[in-house]
C-alpha cells in the first residue's frame, strides 16, 4: 500500500490527488491522508506530498469541467471542513475519501451525480464534511460583524470549526466591493483581504499588528453603545430564554458579537 501524506488544505489534497493518480499504483493500491501516522508500518510505502499550485489548479480545472460547478464546490467544502478523522478507520480520512470519490466520480456516465452514491462509505463521508462546511458558513454571513477600525477598515474577527475564509471572501467581496474590509480567522491566523474595487485574496497573519485591531473608531465606538443599548432596550427579562438563544446562536459565534462580548 502507497500511502499520501498531504498538507491539510485544498491545493495540498488536490496535489496528493494529482501524485496518487499519475503514480500508477493503481486505486486500490494508493491512500491519501492528510494526518501524520502515529505508527509508521512495515508494509506500507510513505510518500510526502509537496503542495503543488499548478497540479492543484489542473484538478480543479478537471473536476469542474467532468462534474459541473455544483459538485466541484461541494468537493472543495469537504477538503475544507476541520479534519477529525485521525481517530476513524483510513478508508475514512478526508483527503482518502475525497479521492475515492473522485475515482467513483470520473467512472460514472454522469460524474456530477457522484455525491448520490450515499451508500459508499467514502462517498457518505465527503457528503458530511460538505456540509459541516456549508451550514457553517450559511451561518457565519448572517452572524459576522464588522467594526470600523481607526484607520478606516472595515475589520470582522471570527472562530469557525471549518476553514470558511474562502467563501466568506467571495460573499462579502460580491456586497461590499468599494470597501476595504478584513475577516480575520484567529483559530487559524489566516485573514481575508479585500482592498477597495479590488479581488480578495487570503494571507497569514504572522506580522498582523494584534493591537490595531482593538482600535476602533470614535464613530464605531458610538454605534456600538447606541447598538448595545437598543438590544438592552428591547430585550423582555421574562421571556428570557438562554438555551433557545444558545441554539439560535450557538456561543463561539457570541465571542465576536459586540452584545454578547460584554458578557464574556
Amino acid at each position: 500500500m502507497y500511502i499520501f501524506l498531504c498538507e491539510d488544505s485544498l491545493d495540498g489534497i488536490f496535489s496528493g490527488v494529482y501524485d496518487a493518480w499519475a503514480s500508477g499504483y493503481g486505486h486500490a493500491n494508493v491512500t491519501l491522508t492528510t494526518c501524520c501516522p502515529d505508527n509508521y508500518s512495515l508494509f506500507h510505502e510513505y510518500i510526502t506530498v509537496k503542495t503543488d499550485l499548478e497540479k492543484s489548479a489542473k484538478v480543479a480545472r478537471t473536476l469542474r469541467k467532468r462534474m459541473g460547478m455544483e459538485t466541484y464546490e461541494e468537493l472543495c467544502q469537504a477538503a475544507l471542513s476541520s479534519e477529525q478523522s485521525s481517530k476513524r478507520k483510513q478508508p475514512l480520512d478526508k483527503a482518502d475519501a475525497l479521492y475515492q470519490t473522485i475515482v467513483l466520480a470520473l467512472s460514472l456516465p454522469d460524474s456530477s451525480k457522484v455525491l448520490s452514491y450515499l451508500g459508499e462509505p467514502y462517498v457518505n463521508r465527503v457528503f458530511q464534511l460538505s456540509r459541516s462546511t456549508g451550514n457553517e458558513a450559511h451561518h457565519l454571513l448572517g452572524f459576522v460583524r464588522f467594526q470600523e477600525l481607526e484607520n478606516g477598515v472595515l475589520f470582522a474577527r471570527i472562530h469557525p470549526k471549518n476553514d470558511v475564509l474562502p467563501f466568506l471572501g467571495e460573499h462579502f467581496s460580491d456586497r461590499l466591493p468599494q470597501e476595504n474590509f478584513m475577516i480575520y480567522d484567529e483559530n487559524r491566523q489566516l485573514a481575508v483581504l479585500h482592498p477597495k474595487g479590488a479581488g480578495f485574496f487570503i494571507t497569514d497573519t504572522e506580522e498582523l499588528d494584534m493591537e490595531m485591531l482593538e482600535r476602533y473608531s470614535p464613530e464605531e465606538l458610538e454605534y456600538q453603545k447606541l447598538w448595545c443599548k437598543f438590544f438592552d432596550s428591547i430585550a423582555v427579562e421574562a421571556r428570557k430564554n438562554l438555551k433557545l438563544q444558545n441554539q439560535n446562536l450557538p456561543k463561539r459565534f457570541q465571542q465576536d458579537i459586540v452584545e454578547f462580548r460584554r458578557n464574556h
